[in-house]
């Protein structure tokens, strides 16, 4: 069994989690500043939103491993994942799944009655975006809304309604992950055309899919400023914002139409650093005035 756990971690990449956690963060801490740092059984509910966010991924990302499965046997460069290679069984794969979303719909319960009315859309919309790539090629749009509810859901956790400013960030991780997404399905775009799959690049072809890439990351930018200027941050969020694009600049300087050698630099490493970085810069500003 902990073999199988090891593996399953290893198949959903469980250390992919730190893509969006710091944005959820992010959501918190806003949340947490408009209720003037007094909120009743924080450490209870951070931990709560901790939990609902680690399941609701896992629970999406092995999902989609099942769905994909046999596509992934077809595509050279995912034929040895866990599931088509025999490493772990579909199975168990769809208890891990059902684990897993059970986790998440007790954690979103213990938080407030609205996140626990509305953990079922949110596992909805997780694992909705597995079966897009079907049929649109706005399947990357869709991949990013799945990350980018992640703030707006931590700030229901500790206000336990809506801000309608709050949904700046969703829109700012949306075009985020929709871009680097878009970077990284460059890699199979003659597999995508050969399959029916639907992509940017496999519509667009490489070039035009960076280009395509690199506007949605400038859009996260603008996403980002409007953001800061909604809950009146200061000069550590701006520079926040320079370190972000600073970043996505260098995201894309290691990626070209005719060489993608670098993608998983660019899609891992770089992305990693984006969404740390973002909330130090945004947490000590806030802690900062506070």
């Amino acid at each position: 069994m902990l073999r199988k756990l090891k593996l399953t971690l290893d198949m959903i990449k469980f250390e992919h989690s730190i893509f969006a956690l710091p944005f959820a963060a992010t959501g918190a801490l806003l949340a947490i500043r408009e209720s003037s740092f007094a909120v009743a059984g924080l450490p209870a509910k951070l931990w709560w939103i901790f939990l609902a966010m680690v399941s609701a991924r896992s629970a999406a990302m092995a999902f989609n491993r099942i769905l994909d499965r046999d596509i992934d046997a077809r595509n050279p460069r995912t034929a040895m994942r866990h599931l088509p290679a025999g490493l772990l069984s579909r199975d168990f794969a769809i208890l891990f799944t059902v684990a897993m979303s059970a986790i998440f719909v007790l954690s979103a319960a213990q938080l407030n009655s609205l996140c626990a009315i509305l953990s079922p859309v949110a596992l909805g919309v997780v694992f909705g975006y597995s079966y897009t790539k079907r049929f649109t090629s706005l399947a990357h749009v869709v991949l990013g809304f799945a990350l980018g509810i992640a703030p707006a859901a931590a700030w229901i956790a500790i206000r336990g309604s809506l801000d309608a400013r709050i949904l700046w960030l969703t829109l700012a991780v949306t075009l985020w992950t929709a871009g680097f997404d878009i970077i990284y399905s460059c890699q199979d775009i003659d597999f995508d055309r050969r399959s029916g799959l639907s992509s940017i690049p496999a519509r667009l072809g490489v070039a035009d899919a960076l280009n395509v890439a690199r506007a949605l990351h400038f859009g996260m930018i603008g996403a980002l400023v409007a953001l800061s200027g909604a809950f009146w941050l200061g000069a550590l969020s701006w520079a926040g914002i320079a370190v972000v694009a600073a970043l996505l600049i260098y995201e894309h300087s290691l990626v070209k139409a005719d060489d993608l050698s670098r993608v998983n630099a660019a899609f891992f490493t770089v992305n990693g650093y984006v969404g740390i970085l973002f909330f130090a810069f945004w947490a000590a500003d806030m802690l900062w005035r506070r």
